[in-house]
């Protein structure tokens, strides 16, 4: 699926059973310039069809924006563990969707995408709007779910921009100390 002469992109996902969050980024090398974000409505009727929605959204994400990678969110344990079930339901038609079409899978738990963003793992819906609004430079303050979808993608980008400086500083080498 990766195209020549075509910057690499990243779509992150953040599941739900009702709104799916997603962000798409491109990376020219050290920088990350915004493409677009949105949610996938699944509705409020019946479960499994709303799965369908998710998977369908997904998949036609990937079509039209072609990206390479897909970050997505780890479910996380909810109190209620209904809602933990469903929310691991839609992440999972997200994952088939991002396999079915050839992609490569990261993923990052809430707190190291909080971390990453906002420099805590404990940080509010708010504020991670707020500073991916002005990370991204854009003109308004996303939705709180595309937001969310934009700050996986983001983090995917940190990480990888870490890994690529790491890998220049021959950081992957491993060092014996003499005795």
């Amino acid at each position: 699926m990766v195209s020549s002469g075509i910057a690499p992109r990243i779509l992150g996902i953040d599941p739900g059973s009702r709104i799916t969050g997603f962000g798409v980024l491109e990376r020219h090398g050290l920088r990350v310039n915004y493409i677009d974000s949105g949610c996938i409505r699944a509705g409020e009727g019946e479960f499994v069809p709303r799965l369908k929605v998710i998977f369908d959204g997904v998949r036609d994400l990937i079509r039209i924006y072609a990206p390479q990678e897909l970050a997505i969110e780890r479910v996380f344990m909810h109190r209620n563990p209904d809602s933990a079930l469903k929310l691991g339901q839609a992440r999972g038609a997200a994952l088939c969707a991002a396999l079915a079409e050839g992609l490569l899978i990261h993923e990052y738990t809430p707190a190291e995408i909080k971390q990453a963003i906002v420099g805590r793992g404990q940080a509010t819906k708010e504020q991670i709007q707020h500073m991916i609004q002005a990370l991204l430079e854009l003109p308004g303050t996303p939705q709180a779910d595309a937001a969310d979808a934009l700050a996986v993608a983001l983090t995917h980008h940190h990480v990888g921009e870490t890994r690529a400086r790491l890998a220049a500083a021959g950081a992957g080498q491993v060092w014996r100390r003499r005795r």
